[in-house]
């Protein structure tokens, strides 16, 4: 599962899940990419914060490199991946994304309290 919430504001934009089945990092790539999609349709060029460098990393490369294994159970997940990588690979963007820092911060706000 996964959602975009205003930093400011505390209101969530945008939730999908939950999935059957996934990763966190599986999670805050795909929150990444939806994050982009929704500003760039909004042409709001402010940040994206995550708390995943790895996510950070897939997002970067235009691949999320999950060993997630392709079941039934899986396959919705998936689609959104691939979705995803498509998605980085024919658009471009310039919104920031920004390593979220816990230790000063606080928890991200679009975590969902569960750690």
């Amino acid at each position: 599962e996964y959602r975009g919430v205003d930093v400011a504001s505390r209101k969530q934009v945008f939730h999908q899940g939950p999935f059957p089945l996934g990763t966190n990092n599986i999670g805050e790539f795909l929150g990444i990419v939806h994050g982009l999609a929704y500003l760039q349709k909004l042409q709001d060029s402010r940040p994206i914060y995550t708390d995943s460098g790895t996510a950070m990393a897939w997002v970067r490369n235009k691949k999320a490199n999950t060993k997630l294994e392709r079941t039934p159970a899986t396959a919705e997940l998936w689609h959104l991946i691939h979705r995803a990588e498509h998605w980085l690979k024919t658009n471009s963007y310039t919104t920031p994304i920004i390593k979220w820092d816990t230790k000063k911060w606080g928890e991200i706000p679009a975590d969902f309290g569960r750690k």
